[in-house]
């Protein structure tokens, strides 16, 4: 019994001081990891130094005279047109005319500007 014990502790403390002689296998893949987050943050900075200079060349051929998109301009059914024309007559303000009708409040008051 007694030469099973230490041939247990002669082969654990040969195991032991093996493991400082093997090499990290973890130490190779954070450093891979390390590199590779290191390559996407340059590419990340280069894209968004790119995206800016795109952002200022169109903005700087908007000034120069490019036509900016003219807005729509919605129409009102003519049953919501009598409802905001009648709340107006009753005195009722312009913010909850907007509200009670899911208008804007310039929609609102082109409405009753038209009267």
């Amino acid at each position: 019994m007694e030469v099973l014990l230490t041939s247990l502790l002669g082969i654990s403390i040969l195991l032991f001081i093996l493991s400082f002689f093997q090499k990290d296998r973890y130490s190779e893949i954070e450093k891979e990891v390390e590199e590779l987050s290191m390559t996407i943050l340059q590419e990340n900075y280069q894209l968004k130094k790119r995206l800016k200079v795109l952002e200022e060349e169109l903005m700087l051929d908007a000034d120069a005279g490019m036509k900016r998109p003219v807005p729509v301009k919605r129409t009102v059914h003519e049953v919501v047109r009598n409802q905001v024309i009648a709340l107006y007559q009753q005195g009722i303000p312009l913010d909850r005319i907007a509200k009670q009708s899911a208008l804007s409040k310039a929609d609102v008051q082109d409405i009753i500007s038209s009267l």
